[in-house]
């Protein structure tokens, strides 16, 4: 969906110093992402771009992130993929 290489363009990092904690992120931002949109197979646009933003925030809030705020972000970008249930 979103590979390292992009992320790192996405957020400016030059350099591989930081590459484990941004996959870590990536993982992070990913399952986050699949469970405000409650499935497991999603791979629309839509998708890649709460994957996007919700990476580039873990990553520039990491001291102090709010989980809330990234939350509700996350469900107003993916409110058209929401499933109602699992």
């Amino acid at each position: 969906m979103v590979d390292l290489e992009e992320m790192k363009a996405y957020l400016r990092v030059d350099g591989d110093e930081e590459d484990g904690l941004i996959e870590k992120l990536m993982e992070t931002a990913e399952r986050l992402s699949k469970d405000v949109a409650r499935d497991d197979a999603l791979s629309t646009a839509t998708m890649r771009m709460a994957m996007l933003y919700a990476t580039a925030y873990l990553y520039e809030h990491r001291e102090e992130a709010d989980h809330n705020d990234l939350l509700l972000s996350l469900r107003a970008l993916l409110m058209g993929e929401r499933k109602a249930a699992f």
